[in-house]
């Protein structure tokens, strides 16, 4: 009788470290999907940041920026030598002109678009300067749109 206690005792002492160990492997298992969810999670995060930065940091976006705070491209560098000649010559710089904005092209007619809809007025001609006299302004012609030829690209 004694040996047969013994024996179960041993068993179910096997039995519960067993089970111990079992329980301690799936809570490591657990923590370990959380922890690389996690990390999934961050490095996503990262190369998100990553895109935001090199968008910020290229040359139409720092170009672009510079232009909404007022800023122009400098001119000729000036140098000042290690004995104090001076290599160039200063001049503050200057804004340069801002392009003339051109009107987009109109859009072609919708097959079955109703012919009362309304439609954009043809843009007016420019005024001549003050500067030129009447007689010497050539006659005004009416505004042709070509059609931009496309390059492929």
């Amino acid at each position: 009788m004694p040996f047969v206690l013994l024996v179960v005792a041993l068993l179910g002492g096997g039995l519960i470290s067993l089970l111990l160990l079992n329980s301690a492997l799936n809570e490591g298992s657990f923590q370990l999907t959380r922890l690389k969810k996690e990390t999934t999670t961050l490095t996503d995060e990262e190369q998100a940041l990553q895109r935001d930065v090199d968008a910020h940091s290229a040359p139409d976006a720092l170009q672009r920026r510079a232009h909404e705070l007022g800023l122009v491209p400098g001119g000729s560098p000036v140098f000042i030598g290690p004995d104090g000649r001076i290599a160039g010559s200063a001049a503050p710089a200057e804004a340069p002109p801002s392009p003339t904005p051109t009107p987009p092209p109109a859009p072609p007619a919708a097959p079955g678009a109703s012919p009362a809809a309304p439609t954009a007025p043809a843009p007016a001609p420019a005024p001549a300067p003050a500067s030129q006299s009447p007689q010497a302004a050539p006659p005004s012609q009416p505004l042709q749109q070509q059609p931009t030829p496309n390059t492929g690209r």
